[in-house]
């Protein structure tokens, strides 16, 4: 029995052994750029100083400078438009692919899964001279346009499972009662899907937040998001290191707070209709 308790304990703390030195190994860069922003220049250039005074002058730059508030403000409106946008669509076009039986339906679905398999490299010289032609650069409506392209079949491929789990007798109850297609859908499926589509929203208001390469190719000063901001402190003279970091970690942090904010509708919604 003691022997058997003793083999079980060293198990627990080997696992959370590995469990902290995958922690730290996942968080060691975050953490490394929180440093490097609150130092001097001086001693951001020796990296072996561990222990620095800590200043918040590379903070005080950024919004003397008067650019952050900005490009935090094109995040945001971008961000959350697209969210919202890819939400609707998504879960609509999920309901059509979930509930109804149409010739090569599983084709059409891969084939909007296949969007999502093209790197942003891949297709942002495309997008830049259709935008071009229409007098899109440098707005916000062209990353709207564009986010979308990857939050939409991502949105599709996530809601179809959460609606598939849903039983049809419940929509088939209301349509007795005398309910459409539309007031089943608002008043029986919206209400039992709402923890999936929250964590759907989460993950792709994460992704058009931290999106770089079409935010870097297809804007110039209007409409630049937060994460590309970093690249104003890449010059000839060097790099602005302190101002780089506190930039990365102001990119960072709303979407850290955000996540751990929402966190139990996260993994309620990730393991929403996983029980039967």
């Amino acid at each position: 029995m003691a022997s058997r308790r003793t083999v079980k304990t060293a198990k627990s703390v080997w696992r959370g052994v590995v469990m902290t030195v995958m922690s730290v190994f996942f968080v060691f860069p975050f953490l490394w750029t929180l440093m490097v922003s609150l130092r001097q220049r001086v001693d951001i250039l020796q990296p072996g100083k561990i222990f620095a005074p800590i200043t918040f002058e590379s903070y005080t730059a950024l919004f003397a400078d008067g650019t952050i508030v900005p490009y935090f403000v094109n995040s945001f409106v971008v961000s959350l438009s697209n969210t919202l946008i890819s939400l609707v669509l998504g879960t609509v076009a999920a309901y059509g692919f979930a509930r109804f039986n149409w010739a090569k339906r599983e084709g059409r679905a891969f084939w909007v899964l296949s969007q999502r398999f093209l790197p942003a490299m891949a297709v942002v010289i495309p997008f830049f001279l259709m935008a071009s032609l229409v007098g899109l650069v440098d707005t916000q409506l062209v990353l709207i346009i564009c986010y979308m392209t990857f939050n939409i079949p991502f949105t599709i491929w996530m809601m179809r499972g959460f609606i598939e789990d849903i039983p049809a007798e419940l929509e088939e109850s209301a349509f007795i009662d005398g309910c459409t297609r539309m007031q089943s859908l608002r008043r029986i499926v919206f209400p039992l899907i709402l923890p999936g589509m929250v964590a759907t929203a989460i993950f792709c208001l994460i992704n058009s937040w931290n999106e770089f390469v079409f935010a870097n190719f297809l804007t110039v000063v209007h409409a630049k998001t937060l994460p590309t901001s970093v690249m104003m402190y890449l010059s000839v003279s060097g790099v602005q290191w302190g101002k780089m970091a506190a930039t990365g970690i102001m990119a960072a942090l709303p979407v850290l707070i955000f996540a751990i904010a929402v966190q139990k509708y996260m993994i309620r919604g990730l393991t929403f209709g996983a029980v039967k």
